[in-house]
């Protein structure tokens, strides 16, 4: 039994979201035969795969039909999480991927995807930031408990940066940090741009697989702003399922694709797609109608990245500082972790698709 043996049959191997075998793609490594035991390790797109049993039930599976049926296999993991970034990173060094959260309207719940989808990531074992660049209607410091507090600076490299709070297992900032919550922020469009611009580039976040941004709602300069100033690798579209949020959506996607923008949709998610009571489980009411959200993503060739249900809980969590994915509703836990599952796997076939179109 020779390494190229396992080599061979790990080619029969296919990633299941870039349909190429492990052996092509380079996620084979470390290869080691001592006796009958077979060990390796498979380097993931990502640390929040979401296939990573499936992928190591099918590597199991090629060595014992190709190799061996009596070989001890042992199939480790890493990962390299993709990124195609080529600024040469002077804007947000260190970050790999930055997922803007849109929206064409307010009061659909984009803060509550953002946060919960920054959350869902890194408990699959993603290192991530959320930054809230929600000027006017800042309320990430609300939703993880953190108003009043003030972050610190640092001295990099000879610059003073902001270096942002850290809860949950994620490192967060906002413009509520920063100013008085009982102050109205009223500035005209080119100076909360060009606020929106300083915020950006004065904050030091480190090494990140993920930086969410909570964008504000609607279209207009901050929007111009954040993407002409940062790389950003693709934009979440949250809409509920009635029709003027969706004809909001339909213009925020437009937006995103005007060519001196030019920010490819990530996916579309469904917020409030039907509400479910506590006393009635299994009952589910589409009070705003149904499948909007998924009607409309079908309809523009777009990932629809999942349903996320009304639930008392998420509203109670939010307002005590306690996010959905820190709190104890098995259900919505679930519809997060399977939307932060699916924007995933569409960021890394998004980045496999650049570079074999590059390359």
């Amino acid at each position: 039994m020779q390494k190229e043996d396992i080599l061979k049959a790990l080619s029969t191997v296919q990633e299941p979201d870039l349909k190429k075998d492990l052996v092509t793609l380079n996620m084979v490594k470390d290869i080691e035969i001592d006796g009958n035991k077979v060990s390796f390790t498979v380097v993931l797109t990502t640390p929040a795969c979401p296939m990573k049993e499936l992928i190591k039930r099918d590597c199991v599976n090629a060595i014992v039909e190709h190799v061996g049926s009596d070989l001890d296999v042992e199939v480790k993991f890493t990962s390299n999480t993709t990124s195609l970034r080529a600024d040469g990173q002077s804007v947000l060094p260190g970050v790999k991927n930055i997922i803007t959260v849109i929206s064409g309207k307010g009061g659909v719940g984009k803060s509550t995807v953002a946060s919960n989808l920054a959350l869902a990531l890194a408990q699959q074992g993603a290192s991530v930031g959320l930054m809230d660049a929600d000027i006017y209607g800042p309320s990430i410091p609300i939703m993880f408990g953190v108003r009043g507090q003030r972050p610190l600076m640092m001295d990099i490299d000879g610059k003073d940066k902001i270096v942002p709070l850290e809860s949950h297992g994620i490192k967060l900032i906002s413009i509520g940090l920063l100013v008085d919550e009982k102050s109205a922020v009223v500035w005209r469009g080119p100076m909360a741009s060009s606020a929106i611009k300083q915020f950006v580039t004065d904050v030091h976040w480190g090494e990140l697989d993920y930086l969410v941004i909570d964008m504000p709602p609607g279209t207009g300069d901050i929007h111009l702003t954040l993407v002409q100033t940062i790389p950003v690798t693709g934009a979440i579209v949250v809409t509920t399922p009635q029709d003027v949020a969706l004809l909001d959506a339909k213009k925020a996607i437009a937006m995103f694709g005007q060519a001196q923008i030019k920010v490819p949709i990530i996916g579309l998610v469904e917020n409030m797609a039907w509400f479910t009571p506590a006393e009635l489980p299994e009952n589910k009411y589409y009070i705003f109608g149904k499948d909007g959200g998924k009607n409309l993503a079908d309809q523009l060739d777009l990932n629809f990245l999942g349903q996320i249900p009304i639930v008392q809980s998420i509203r109670e969590g939010g307002d005590k500082g306690m996010p959905a994915m820190v709190g104890e509703d098995l259900v919505t836990k679930q519809a997060f972790l399977s939307f932060a599952s699916d924007t995933i796997r569409a960021v890394a076939v998004a980045n496999a698709a650049k570079e074999s179109a590059g390359s």
